[in-house]
């Protein structure tokens, strides 16, 4: 287990910028809530819903019809940088409408693992390849774009799940449990190599991402991709971390390639998808998809996130 260095960094911002937050669902309210107390960013939300509950807070938030381009496009004029927490068809239309008008930045709604990690036929993908495809078109053309990678959130691990603070929807693995540890039944998914080599993973809370992501509007310049995480981290160290948190032993069930690979064919054979999807996942970790052993961020940012042994605690420390 390693946590990643932290250096400080001068801001030298000195104009303001509009920042516009897509989507309204848990890593957006944790960005708009950094943005409205940590910063002088203006910024707004783009929602295809009203929500009362962020106007009550002083957002602003505006309605917009993605199917509509003459619409995404006067929402965003005068934007400096857009921030993207949907996916599919409508993130290409907002990164479509972005290009057109000018806008200076845009941050893809990726916030996980590497692209670089990624298979070519990728059975997890929801629309990031053709939208990073779009995205590198439309740097030809004046827009810089930056993926902010930051491995998985702490948020998996959460009592409820990733769903139940609005993360994760489409990933098909935001219930509780669904993902390594499944602490309430007290049991732990465990992919491993049979040569012996650890199976690692980079990992942040969505808290501490977006307050990175946030400190980042005041860079000078950005790359295409920035790295960030708060620990890297066996596999099996994270089940450990676990059960001495509940004082007890977890089941184990490992799984090699082989293994997941066969539990897969039957998953599809029986159509259960949401041990499909599970399986997946555990599939992605066993590649590398989540882990990275060097950041760029970090180092630019003077920001110390939460370790995840004291965040597990906290989170956990008032469930029966």
């Amino acid at each position: 287990m390693a946590a990643f260095p932290v250096f400080h960094f001068a801001s030298a911002l000195v104009h303001l910028s509009l920042s516009l937050i897509i989507s309204f669902l848990g890593l957006a309210q944790y960005i708009a809530h950094y943005l409205s107390t940590q910063t002088y960013h203006q910024f707004i939300f783009l929602s295809r819903n009203p929500n009362p509950a962020l106007t009550a807070r002083g957002w602003q938030v505006l309605p917009v019809d993605y199917n509509n381009p003459s619409d995404v496009r006067y929402k965003l004029v005068g934007v400096d940088t857009v921030i993207s927490t949907i996916s599919g068809q409508a993130q290409l239309s907002l990164i479509d409408a972005a290009a057109d008008v000018h806008v200076r930045r845009f941050v893809p709604s990726e916030f996980e693992g590497s692209p670089r990690q990624r298979p070519e036929d990728d059975p997890l993908d929801r629309g990031q390849k053709l939208a990073l495809t779009r995205l590198r078109e439309k740097q030809q053309r004046g827009m810089e774009y930056t993926i902010f990678t930051c491995g998985i959130f702490y948020e998996r691990f959460s009592p409820g799940g990733m769903a139940a603070l609005q993360l994760g929807a489409g990933t098909h693995i935001s219930a509780e449990g669904s993902y390594i540890l499944d602490i309430r039944r007290q049991t732990a998914s465990i992919p491993f190599h049979r040569s012996g080599d650890g199976v690692y993973i980079c990992m942040m809370s969505a808290e501490d991402v977006a307050r990175y992501v946030v400190a980042a509007l005041d860079l000078p310049s950005w790359p295409n991709e920035f790295f960030m995480a708060a620990e890297r981290i066996k596999v099996d160290d994270i089940v450990s971390i676990a059960e001495v948190m509940y004082g007890g032993l977890l089941q184990r069930r490992y799984y090699d390639k082989a293994t997941l690979m066969n539990d897969i064919s039957f998953a599809l054979e029986t159509c259960d998808d949401s041990e499909h999807w599970r399986l997946r996942h555990l599939m992605a970790t066993l590649q590398g998809r989540y882990d990275f052993q060097e950041t760029n961020l970090n180092q630019l940012i003077p920001i110390q996130p939460k370790a995840f042994v004291s965040w597990l605690i906290a989170a956990w420390s008032n469930i029966t």
